[in-house]
């Protein structure tokens, strides 16, 4: 049986994410850290902000993880975001997967973030130092 982690938290240690996917049947494990970057279109990003309607987030959150999960035959996969205030270089969103062969998880891990990005309502507002935008359609 395979083991979904799926969270939406307040900060992320992306340093435990090997061993939360480290199963004894897989051979490859594939993590994606996104993080808070300097720059966006060549204006200095302060920080991110990101903000969720939690219950449905997780949820779909689950669903994108089992599809995955029947996909590519995993044995463990991970999705965790992040919310509030991030600084340049803190991660975001991790997504990870671990199956007996890598190909499986290199594609599944493609998967997760792109899917997540699509169809999770997490929003996020870039912070400027004049000014802040959200990047998404804000509820």
């Amino acid at each position: 049986m395979s083991e979904k982690i799926v969270e939406i938290v307040d900060n992320i240690d992306a340093s435990q994410v090997f061993k939360e996917l480290s199963h004894p049947k897989s051979g490859g494990i594939c993590v994606f850290v996104g993080t808070v970057r300097e720059f966006t279109r060549e204006e200095e990003v302060v920080s991110l902000e990101f903000e969720t309607y939690k219950k449905m987030a997780l949820k779909e959150m689950d669903k994108i993880a089992s599809d995955a999960v029947v996909k590519w035959n995993l044995n463990k996969v991970i999705i965790r975001h992040a919310v509030g205030l991030k600084e340049v270089e803190v991660p975001v969103v991790v997504v990870g997967a671990s199956s007996a062969h890598r190909d499986a998880c290199f594609e599944a891990c493609r998967y997760l973030i792109d899917t997540l990005k699509k169809t999770v309502p997490i929003w996020k507002k870039e912070r400027f130092e004049n000014k802040s935008v959200w990047v998404s359609a804000h509820p």
